[in-house]
């Protein structure tokens, strides 16, 4: 008795799947937003010592397939 022939299916490489892409938001976006998440708080906090530097963090709320 013979099995029906099985479908064969290639694995997607790295560069073929999708990924994800997020905004970088600043201080200022983080302590406006309608839905606080807890790293953008935090950033926040950071931010508001006198001399503080930031370039920004990854806003989860602007998840986007790239």
């Amino acid at each position: 008795m013979s099995k029906g022939k099985s479908k064969v299916i290639k694995k997607k490489t790295a560069s073929e799947r999708k990924q994800y892409h997020y905004k970088l938001v600043l201080s200022s976006t983080c302590g406006v937003c309608k839905t606080p998440c807890a790293r953008g708080m935090k950033y926040w906090e950071r931010m508001q010592e006198p001399g503080a530097l930031g370039k920004g963090v990854p806003c989860i709320l602007t998840r986007t397939y790239g």
